[in-house]
């Protein structure tokens, strides 16, 4: 998309001026050379989510860059402790996770490297403050915190289509649960071709760290769906909907065929309850691990981020809200039939027993 698509958008909509439009135009100067970076003070670097790709743009940004300049990567995925590698000054080195689209979404996720330093995070925490942004502070992790959780949403939806549920019935679950879009078009949104990479490039770290290589439930259909079909998503018109140059769009006919719909269908309540316990779960496990600081970063990170329920005030508030003894009856009903990853998180057990509730009190 062109720079100038929601420019002009803006102006149509009277939101803005052709006289602002070119005063925003004059103060971005194109470049192709790494040279034109030396008297940054910040580097926000958001090429393809490829390690090799990173690490070369992060060298050759390094050998130029002014030694009090903060280098930051706008991965949504890799960990920052493992980019910041590639780096002379990894104290320098952050994450800033902008979301998409940027112009709208108004989270910024920022990621601390073990060697990050205090100085580097008030930097990018003043600097997301600055454009109008809210920030939220998490630790490093395999998928950070809102990519992690987000991720489970869609994944979650993508396997009920492996499992015979219409996919129509899927997506208005997501709907009536809240969510602003439905998981298999929120899917297209993203990108089927990037979720198989992540996926992938996650096995590959995995696999070389030593450890035990897990997969979603998703993974199967979406390489099924990229590699057998060609089908990418939103951005080449093709993804579990078609996108018709003309009129709106609609789900794939062919899901049907290769997901042929069971003759039973589970009730909406069931597919609801699916799509949010997978969430908050995540979400307290990702607080169990202190990938994310606070109960209110996570709840923030949650709505602002991906746009969790926002009626439920956020994913740990979901858990609060329905009362934690409750939460963990109905998770290992859900783990009972649909598996381990419905599993209460173990601080929400222990929480449960002490009589506590998620709070930054």
């Amino acid at each position: 998309m062109s720079i100038n698509t929601p420019l002009d958008k803006a102006i149509s909509r009277q939101h803005s001026t052709a006289e602002k439009k070119q005063t925003l135009l004059n103060r971005i100067t194109p470049t192709t050379s790494y040279e034109d970076l030396a008297d940054c003070d910040l580097i926000i670097e958001a090429v393809f989510e490829n390690r090799e790709i990173k690490t070369k743009c992060t060298q050759q940004s390094d050998a130029v860059i002014a030694e009090s300049a903060v280098y930051a990567s706008n991965t949504s995925t890799l960990p920052i402790t493992g980019l910041a590698q590639a780096s002379t000054r990894p104290k320098q080195f952050i994450g800033l996770h902008f979301f998409s689209p940027v112009d709208k979404m108004p989270l910024v996720e920022i990621i601390m490297g073990e060697q990050t330093d205090d100085a580097t995070l008030a930097k990018a925490f003043d600097y997301v403050l600055q454009i109008g942004k809210t920030p939220i502070v998490v630790n490093d992790s395999r998928g950070f915190y809102t990519s992690r959780v987000f991720g489970t949403y869609v994944s979650e939806g993508i396997a009920m289509l492996g499992e015979g549920v219409h996919p129509r019935s899927i997506e208005v679950a997501g709907l009536k649960a809240g969510m602003p879009m439905p998981p298999l078009a929120l899917q297209d949104e993203v990108s089927l071709s990037l979720a198989l990479h992540v996926s992938e490039q996650q096995q590959l770290d995995m696999a070389a760290e030593g450890k035990p290589v897990s997969v979603r439930p998703s993974y199967e259909i979406l390489k099924t769906l990229v590699k057998a079909h060609n089908r990418q998503g939103k951005k080449t018109g093709k993804g579990f909907y078609e996108y018709p140059d003309e009129g709106d769009k609609y789900l794939w006919p062919e899901l049907l065929s290769l997901y042929p719909p069971r003759a039973q269908q589970p009730a909406q309540q069931e597919l609801i309850d699916r799509l949010m316990f997978i969430q908050a779960n995540e979400s307290a496990k990702c607080y169990q691990e202190n990938v994310v600081r606070s109960v209110a970063d996570a709840n923030i990170g949650a709505i602002f981020g991906w746009g969790f329920a926002p009626h439920h005030g956020g994913t740990l508030q979901f858990i609060n809200a329905m009362g934690l003894e409750a939460f963990i009856t109905r998770s290992r009903e859900l783990a009972e039939q649909y598996g381990e990853r419905f599993q209460p998180a173990q601080i929400v057990l222990d929480m449960a027993a002490k009589g506590e509730v998620f709070s930054d009190d």
